[in-house]
């Protein structure tokens, strides 16, 4: 399990799964397209018996098969993770090399480096590897693919923003991520939506209770399409 959060906020949401955060976002904002919202199929929660993790977004572009001709320091990538004023972190990483996936951009040695400055969890629009590896360093993992090597290994920038399987996300993010993906939170409405977590929870839990009573009858369908129950 992750360790509990100083963040009331973050430490809220992460009480709840992203597809119930999803549905209070939805009721506290309305809905908005779907790369504003969540991260579609292709990102898949590698190590889904760690948890729900949660924390703001620090994201990062990298090339993993070829010297590139323009490269950001890896010290000052790693020195805003570790300074950073909004804790914890999700790493979000995004493979821009050609073909994009084929080389891994993350891995155990940079989990075991990512979670003492202060990560839970990685993003990964790419492929990852030394998964087992990751596990043991207790750091949350979504990625796209897993391969087993890497080229010449660039960070190409940093801190700007970044699109992980359909999903834009900015620097800063509130990133709710477990077994379903990963759904974005924008930080000025998320004390709202984490407010909104608990109600959206009750009523799923009626509908839950109400449809599997013994011997439900068309008579409890009917009272419950008129709102009776």
């Amino acid at each position: 399990m992750s360790r509990k959060s100083d963040d009331p906020v973050v430490a809220a949401l992460a009480r709840y799964d992203s597809a119930t955060v999803q549905n209070a976002a939805i009721v506290v904002r309305g809905y908005v397209p779907e790369y504003h919202d969540y991260t579609g199929p292709g990102m898949r929660c590698q190590l889904p018996d760690l948890g729900v993790r949660v924390g703001y977004a620090a994201t990062s572009e990298w090339a993993p098969l070829h010297e590139q001709p323009r490269r950001a320091d890896v010290n000052a990538y790693h020195d805003a993770i570790a300074y950073a004023k909004l804790k914890p972190v999700i790493a979000v990483l995004r493979d821009v090399d050609a073909p994009a996936g084929r080389g891994a951009i993350f891995g155990d040695g940079m989990a075991y480096r990512h979670r003492a400055l202060g990560c839970v969890g990685a993003v990964v629009d790419g492929s990852v590897r030394d998964v087992e590896g990751i596990r043991a360093a207790n750091c949350g993992l979504w990625a796209c693919g897993r391969v087993p090597g890497h080229g010449p290994f660039s960070l190409v920038a940093f801190g700007e923003p970044v699109m992980v399987a359909g999903l834009l996300v900015r620097p800063g993010d509130i990133l709710v991520c477990d077994a379903d993906g990963v759904t974005r939170i924008p930080p000025e409405i998320a004390p709202d939506v984490a407010r909104v977590c608990a109600e959206v929870r009750r009523k799923e839990g009626r509908a839950r209770r109400y449809f599997s009573a013994p011997r439900f009858t068309p008579a409890k369908w009917e009272a419950w399409k008129r709102g009776a129950v």
